[in-house]
């Protein structure tokens, strides 16, 4: 008897128990039925060709015919029901034919299942790559758009906010005008009006803050390049930062070190608001008495800054995480904002708007620090690389300075890693 003709004699109980092994439910076992014979066929097909890729088609539609749900659960996969089918075909060729026939069927449709399951598995993880991709995509495409929405309603925010703000400031100011200094109650609304202004200064801080951080995000932050000289934005910050230092009975140590007193082109204004801000990071992370030290040393076509503090440091987990936008660490139900408190937060704003400052001018910042411990105090070391530009950028070169502060940006960071 031929292998055909073996394979055409154990049919009708192959399908049986196939079928009544794949599924108990009549009606459904039905419609396997009809694919279970359009599969033999294929497969007799294959035999007598000695095609294995005969089954490829059918092979093809029944992975196609997987839901998203078993996609992403990794259900229903053909390979362990090829395999479970396979088992089945060697059961009944055993039962109906003897060992000769057994043997040649087994050695006919060994190729075939072999091929079929290797088919099945590389067609199956592609499809699941693909829908990984896809859903990566969806994701993508979701935070972009929750970015955007973030991004649009800072920017509303703040403009909405500014117009009562400035109705605020100026009523205040009219009153604090109208008031007779001999009226009885003229000390006691003073105060009051001094408290206003407190209040809408800071205000006005947060709101500036924000229309900064929505001039970053749609890449509208303009730079007035002039010439600067690092060593002097050093003596405005030692001025600033006096009074919150004294409060603190901290210590600002600023080191002379060779690069701050180069000349480069730069918007100082908004050079002097990036260090600020990191700057005063550093005094409220650090407890009282604790030192802040700002060092640094030149580099090829950049100028290295460093902000070290005493402070309670930063998790590794938290390094990037500071500088997105919003993005304070710690128990959010504690918060009290504050510039120069101890851990006096904020609206998680100004490193942010130092990052985006720094890159604007096509530096980089970023952060070292051993993790955050508020007894031991490992302290952190904010890292600022600032490009020596002896001449200012205009529209025509942009793209071409872009492309050489990159070169010289990888230069500088191998160099660093080189004598770290």
């Amino acid at each position: 008897m031929s292998v055909i003709e073996s394979l055409s004699k154990i049919r009708s109980e192959w399908l049986s128990r196939v079928s009544h092994s794949l599924t108990s439910v009549e009606g459904v076992r039905d419609s396997f039925l009809e694919e279970l014979n359009r599969f033999y066929d294929l497969m007799l097909e294959a035999v007598f060709n000695v095609d294995t890729t005969r089954v490829d088609t059918i092979l093809s539609e029944w992975i196609e015919a997987r839901t998203q749900t078993d996609l992403k659960d990794q259900k229903n996969t053909l390979p362990p029901v090829l395999n479970q089918i396979l088992l089945i075909t060697f059961d009944v060729a055993h039962d109906m034919l003897n060992a000769n026939e057994t043997i040649e069927v087994l050695g006919a449709i060994l190729p075939i299942y072999s091929h079929a399951m290797e088919f099945t598995s590389n067609k199956e993880t592609q499809l699941y790559v693909q829908y990984i991709s896809n859903e990566q995509g969806k994701v993508r495409n979701t935070l972009e758009s929750l970015e955007k929405s973030k991004s649009d309603f800072i920017s509303v925010a703040a403009h909405e906010l500014k117009t009562p703000l400035t109705l605020i400031e100026g009523y205040a100011t009219m009153l604090h005008e109208i008031i007779p200094p001999e009226y009885n109650t003229a000390v006691q609304i003073n105060l009051y009006l001094r408290g206003i202004n407190a209040g809408t200064r800071r205000l006005r801080e947060i709101v500036d803050d924000m229309i900064d951080v929505s001039m970053i995000d749609n890449d509208l932050l303009s730079l007035n390049f002039q010439p600067v000289w690092i060593h002097r934005i050093l003596n405005f910050i030692q001025r600033e930062m006096t009074e919150p230092v004294r409060d603190r009975k901290q210590k600002l140590n600023i080191c002379a070190f060779p690069g701050s007193d180069e000349m480069t082109f730069g918007d100082s204004e908004r050079f002097l608001q990036a260090l600020r801000n990191v700057v005063s990071n550093a005094i409220k992370y650090t407890p009282d008495g604790g030192t802040i030290t700002i060092d640094g040393r030149l580099l090829p076509g950049f100028v290295e800054i460093t902000v070290t503090d005493t402070g309670i440091g930063i998790n590794p987990d938290d390094h990037e995480r500071i500088f997105e936008k919003f993005g304070r660490i710690g128990d959010v139900s504690l918060h009290s904002t504050s510039k120069i408190r101890y851990k006096g937060g904020g609206p998680g704003l100004g490193l942010p708007i130092a990052k985006g400052i720094i890159e604007a001018h096509g530096g980089a910042i970023w952060v070292e620090s051993e993790g955050c411990d508020d007894v031991k105090c490992p302290g952190s070391v904010f890292h600022i690389m600032l490009p020596i530009q002896k001449t200012p950028p205009d529209d025509k070169t942009a793209r071409l300075f872009g492309t050489l502060l990159e070169e010289k940006y990888k230069s500088a960071l191998n160099y660093v890693e080189k004598t770290t």
